[in-house]
């Protein structure tokens, strides 16, 4: 595997859509704003896309833990960027700062974590896992 350099980043955006709104995607009683694990999402794009040129083929990284705070609102139609930035590399191990920013204010911040994986050794452990009906 290449070295992934400290500092590292990446970027991934989305336009909220009515799909994406917590009161469709988890409990319609909640306000029609961007739905938390929405921003998660985003910032784990951009987690990936911050590493992925330091993969080689047949490599991916899988996210491993988050912890994020939504600290802002976003209501439907407002684009949303997520940022990320390699702040630690042990081994297959790769840490992020993470933060999102809508239209008007940063909406969520944290940490998050990815492991650097074979996709044909996942593949085969999967296959392991699976179960005739």
């Amino acid at each position: 595997m290449p070295e992934i350099p400290v500092g590292a980043n990446g970027a991934f955006t989305l336009v909220v859509a009515p799909e994406y709104l917590a009161n469709r995607f988890k409990d319609s009683i909640l306000p029609p704003v961007l739905a938390t694990p929405l921003m998660i999402l985003a910032m784990e794009n951009a987690a990936l896309n911050a590493i992925r040129n330091y993969l080689e083929p047949g490599q991916s990284a899988l996210g491993t833990a988050v912890d994020i705070r939504h600290i802002a609102a976003t209501p439907v139609g407002q684009r949303v960027t997520a940022k990320a930035e390699v702040t630690l590399v042990e081994g297959r191990r790769i840490v992020f700062a993470v933060t999102a920013h809508d239209e008007v204010e940063e909406i969520g911040m944290g940490t998050h974590e990815r492991m650097v994986v074979d996709l044909r050794r996942l593949t085969r452990r999967l296959e392991g896992k699976s179960s005739p009906l």
